[in-house]
């Protein structure tokens, strides 16, 4: 089978491997389609563990069941989520599942971008999800990248009539853009530096969309009635969102860091500030099972547009063309390589 390793973001080959041979208690995925997300173009997050064939948000077919497994079948349409949680440990139990050690150690085996995967005893029982009739492949490959946007929403407890800022309008901002609108944020505004970003914002939600650097607070006072936003969201790494996030937040205001720079990078944090204005941090990693059951509830409804998200589709062998897309951050957005589709 064919499979598309990682050696750095200039340096995807199409390669051979052996097809993958399961167990007892395993199933064989045909991976239909698999979007490459954001983190996987951070070589500071990536390039430890290269070479290795990356792939997180694989949607597919049921190929092989062995008989010990009960609950899926040939042919069965699915969603398969690489990090599951073991749902006993300290962490598991206090609702924290992201930090839990199984979850950082389980994946499936090679990744999603290969033609098929092979899907272990663990992942089977706690980390497939049967996509419904009116839910493509494709849409499919949102829910991990919508579940995350659940649980960072869900911490910070973003509420209806909130005002809401996103710095940065990746795929994630335009995410947590339709989510927040889809919750019944009051406004939305969007700030990056790419203008065909922005614009996107805007179709997709977003009530403002702004550069960064055009006196963000004082825009943001201006229509929100003398107020700055009750939540903001951090989506991109660059260091001076993190200073933005605090100059835009409200008294009594939430800042989410859903992106992070890379861990070299020490930030100094005005705490006073945060103190005198009992501002929150929060951050948030990954989903866990519960978010991923509401991603996927979620995007049944159709109320979410996800469909025009996605920019680009594109067959294995030009996997280093997707990556290109994704580390130029050009006109594009979402990127979804088709491993089995003979028509692209």
């Amino acid at each position: 089978m064919l499979v598309a390793v990682y050696y750095n973001n200039r340096d995807v080959r199409v390669e051979e491997f052996p097809m993958p041979e399961i167990g007892e208690e395993e199933v064989l995925l045909k991976v239909m389609a698999s979007g490459i997300c954001g983190s996987d173009v951070l070589e500071w997050y990536r390039l430890p563990k290269a070479p290795r064939v990356l792939g997180h948000e694989a949607t597919g077919i049921i190929d092989q069941v062995c008989k010990k497994v009960i609950n899926l079948k040939v042919g069965d349409r699915v969603f398969v989520s690489h990090h599951v949680p073991c749902n006993t440990c300290v962490y598991c139990q206090k609702g924290h599942h992201t930090a839990c050690e199984t979850l950082h150690n389980t994946n499936y085996f090679p990744g999603g971008f290969s033609q098929y995967i092979k899907v272990p005893k663990i992942n089977v029982q706690h980390g497939i999800y049967k996509l419904p009739d009116a839910i493509s492949f494709e849409e499919g490959t949102f829910i991990e990248p919508l579940a995350c946007v659940v649980r960072g929403q869900r911490l910070a407890n973003i509420q209806k009539n909130d005002t809401v800022l996103i710095i940065g309008s990746g795929i994630s901002g335009i995410l947590h853009t339709q989510l927040a609108k889809f919750k019944g944020a009051k406004k939305i505004i969007v700030a990056d530096i790419n203008q065909y970003r922005m614009k996107l914002a805007v179709q997709f939600g977003a009530d403002y969309a702004f550069d960064v650097g055009d006196n963000l607070p004082q825009k943001i006072r201006l229509l929100n009635d003398g107020c700055l936003a009750d939540q903001v969201i951090v989506c991109t790494g660059a260091t001076s969102a993190v200073s933005l996030a605090v100059d835009c937040v409200e008294r009594g205001g939430t800042i989410l860091f859903f992106a992070v720079p890379d861990p070299t990078v020490k930030i100094p944090l005005p705490i006073n500030q945060f103190w005198r204005n009992e501002i929150t941090i929060q951050t948030s990693y990954g989903a866990a099972p519960k978010d991923l059951e509401e991603a996927l509830s979620i995007l049944a409804t159709k109320k979410l547009n996800i469909k025009d998200m996605i920019t680009h589709r594109l067959p294995l062998r030009e996997a280093q063309e997707g990556f290109r897309l994704m580390t130029t951050a050009g006109e594009s957005l979402k990127v979804i390589l088709e491993p089995n589709n003979s028509d692209l």
